[in-house]
């Protein structure tokens, strides 16, 4: 399996570059964090360092939902389990639901694929909740389902490929909070963390609320939203509108994607900063053009990779890591140049690929 336990330590958001990360080359071994028990909520993090298979033993079709590929993040995501599964030598079948309001349609869809010959079925869920009877069905029938960066609440799942949402919310209020700490004049901040209801949204909003409590940060109404662009500017747009004193907005990778032309545009560069809860190319441009302040990488690449890594190792009875995810690091002005996009992006140019055959 050559998953090496390497400490038993809990551990918190590194601001140290993984070695693999830097290294540009194979993208294994990785450095990744396992929770134990195996989805739980509060399990211990303790790392590890990911290898997957060299290749899969037969040419096994595995599925792929993903709520929509309308933003950079899910690009990403689609990067790597398309990358993976070449490597792998298995079949892969990539659908998208549109966006987070699509709830019926990604349920629609995960039925067509199963019905069609799927082995195992992947699954970037819309709803944390909202997709437990389908995968109740699907795991019922013997077809592994992993859930993949989203999350989801259902029991019936075999793994989990992703990171804490909650830790990535929570370094970023963390990093306004040692900015302007308690006692300190008061910042308003606009904060915009995605589609409401999902899994992810809520996990970020919660430890980015925990993490600013107690400082001199005062968090404006959440503005809830679709990851879309044109929602998102409408979203800072209004923000901008009835808060003239806004110090900071922060938010999802396309929140700060979209604010930074419009920050540009009205000269308020330097009056109103950026920050995002997680990386995106356009977050990446932007931390090295200066217009946003910093990002914590999850390296949604490695986490599809791994999510297929994960189908093939059960569909052929072989040890897996049940609950398990990159190793988060931020990526901010101090270490952007040393940071490069293997890994934690899709390469510059890549477009969709949704069949692996």
């Amino acid at each position: 399996m050559r998953l090496v336990l390497k400490t038993a330590a809990a551990l918190t958001l590194a601001t140290v570059i993984p070695a693999t990360a830097v290294a540009g080359e194979s993208w294994y071994p990785y450095e990744a964090e396992e929770v134990s028990p195996a989805f739980a909520a509060d399990g211990t993090v303790n790392a590890v360092t990911y290898t997957p298979l060299d290749k899969a033993d037969q040419k096994w079709n595995i599925c792929v939902s993903f709520p929509h590929m309308k933003d950079a993040y899910w690009l990403g995501v689609n990067y790597g389990v398309a990358d993976e599964a070449k490597r792998l030598g298995v079949a892969m079948n990539n659908v998208e639901a549109g966006g987070y309001t699509e709830l019926a349609k990604q349920i629609s869809q995960i039925e067509d694929c199963v019905s069609s010959g799927a082995d195992a079925v992947v699954i970037g869920a819309i709803s944390y909740d909202g997709l437990n009877n389908v995968i109740g069905e699907i795991a019922g029938n013997g077809t592994p389902v992993i859930d993949v960066i989203n999350g989801v609440s259902s029991t019936d799942i075999s793994a989990k490929s992703l990171v804490s949402f909650k830790t990535m919310g929570a370094e970023t209020g963390r990093y306004l909070a040692e900015k302007h700490p308690a006692g300190s004049d008061p910042v308003q901040v606009g904060w915009f963390p995605g589609p409401a209801g999902a899994g992810w949204v809520e996990a970020a909003h919660a430890g980015f609320m925990e993490a600013v409590e107690g400082s001199a940060v005062e968090v404006l109404e959440p503005r809830f939203g679709d990851t879309g662009k044109e929602a998102q500017l409408k979203l800072v747009e209004d923000v901008l509108q009835a808060n003239p004193d806004v110090r900071y907005l922060a938010g999802t990778a396309v929140t700060a994607e979209a604010a930074q032309g419009l920050i540009r545009e009205r000269g308020l560069q330097g009056e109103v900063d950026l920050l995002a809860f997680y990386m995106t190319p356009g977050v990446y441009t932007g931390i090295k053009r200066g217009f946003i302040l910093a990002a914590p990488a999850d390296s949604m690449v490695v986490q599809g990779r791994i999510a297929i890594d994960q189908a093939v190792r059960i569909l052929e009875g072989k040890e897996y890591v049940k609950h398990v995810g990159p190793k988060i690091f931020v990526v901010d002005p101090s270490n952007i140049n040393d940071v490069p996009r293997t890994d934690i992006l899709p390469p510059d140019g890549f477009n969709p690929v949704f069949s692996v055959n």
